[in-house]
């Protein structure tokens, strides 16, 4: 036991809890979220209305709820996994039935003082539910199909739920949140073989059943694949959106134009440049000095967080803190690599830099209970 851990532990136990918090978490959390507001700040043409003061607020609220989880002991988290899968579940069938419309897509539910987003909340949920199940499981029993196939349903049950209301990109990223768990839990890697061949036929499958009647996407979701292997076939159709970007990328260059100097958004010929594409934004302001700067904040979490999974002896916050640590990668690689022209459009936000307000809160829940699993590991 070092000094510090001694006199620590006659510390009064809220303070202590205060005390081994992961600080460095919090500290990038807040510089990457500080990047955020000075973007939204800037695509609002220098004001802090109607993006960046929202913003504010919402991190605010969102660091009073990570550490109010944070506080809370992570064997209690484990026992409402279960209930909060459930109740994310049930929130998801309601968007189906009683859902706001925005967009094209019915994906939110009108609380009158936000617009909650439940796809958001499953995310995590998920997460907390498949680690709670394998910390139960026996790990002989990880690899055995009938052990398999129930988190295999836990994974898709939500994912067509949120296809149909249609979000391409959240189910995609259900689907790889879930089988990153599962394959961090143990799972043979056969059954990821299996899976791998399975995506390939439907991938086949999809492109033969365009103009068909069992047409498998939307059209706007085809024209988004037609998009990303050719944008200049349609530039100023269903193209315009990825060479606005790419534009915009490119004519940033190694400094940027400049803070608040951006051509492309500053005209508004950048797309959602408060959401989506507020990536692009930065690039062009700041150049690649900015954007790699803000992927080494996002490296460095990535980092601390997967050290804080490695030092925990609890299998429950370990499969925990990983499968958010995940999770949230794929947050910011899809956004990226969409941004680039490498993925996809499929319409998902940059972490803690997009303006939105169920995305915020939900991460910096998800944070909470890496810290809380941090704070509460044995020691």
């Amino acid at each position: 036991m070092s000094y510090l851990e001694y006199h620590i532990k006659y510390v009064p136990t809220g303070i202590r809890k205060v005390l081994h918090l992961n600080w460095p978490i919090i500290l990038l959390l807040s510089a990457v979220s500080g990047v955020g507001f000075l973007m939204l700040y800037s695509v609002a043409g220098g004001s802090y209305s109607p993006w960046a003061e929202p913003q504010m607020k919402r991190y605010a609220l969102g660091l009073g709820v990570m550490l109010i989880v944070a506080m809370v002991p992570i064997w209690f988290w484990r026992s409402v996994s279960g209930a909060a899968y459930l109740v994310s579940l049930i929130l998801l069938v309601l968007v189906e039935i009683m859902g706001s419309v925005g967009m094209g897509a019915q994906r939110w539910i009108d609380l009158g003082f936000m617009r909650l987003q439940p796809s958001e909340l499953m995310k995590i949920t998920l997460v907390m539910c498949l680690a709670a199940y394998y910390d139960w499981l026996p790990a002989k029993k990880t690899s055995r199909p009938l052990w398999v196939l129930l988190p295999v349903l836990l994974i898709l049950l939500p994912t067509a739920l949120v296809l149909r209301q249609p979000d391409l990109g959240t189910s995609i990223l259900l689907l790889a949140g879930g089988a990153m768990v599962m394959f961090l839990a143990g799972v043979h890697w056969a059954y990821f073989a299996a899976v791998f061949g399975m995506v390939t036929g439907i991938i086949v499958a999809v492109f033969q059943s365009r103009g068909t009647t069992w047409q498998l996407l939307k059209d706007y979701q085809f024209r988004r694949i037609d998009t990303f292997l050719d944008p200049a076939s349609d530039p100023l159709g269903a193209g315009y959106h990825i060479t606005q970007s790419k534009i915009a990328l490119g004519s940033g260059g190694w400094t940027g134009r400049g803070f608040m100097q951006g051509t492309q958004s500053r005209l508004n010929f950048l797309p959602e440049k408060h959401t989506d594409f507020i990536f692009t934004t930065l690039a062009e302001e700041f150049g690649y000095i900015g954007g790699i700067s803000l992927l080494s904040l996002y490296t460095l979490l990535i980092v601390f967080c997967v050290a804080a999974a490695l030092a925990n002896k609890d299998r429950f916050s370990s499969l925990l803190t990983l499968g958010i640590t995940g999770t949230f990668f794929l947050f910011f690689a899809v956004n990226m690599s969409m941004v680039m022209g490498l993925a996809p459009v499929v319409g998902v936000p940059l972490p803690l830099v997009s303006y939105g307000g169920s995305a915020m809160l939900v991460l910096m829940l998800a944070f909470g209970l890496i810290q809380s699993a941090h704070v509460h590991r044995p020691r």
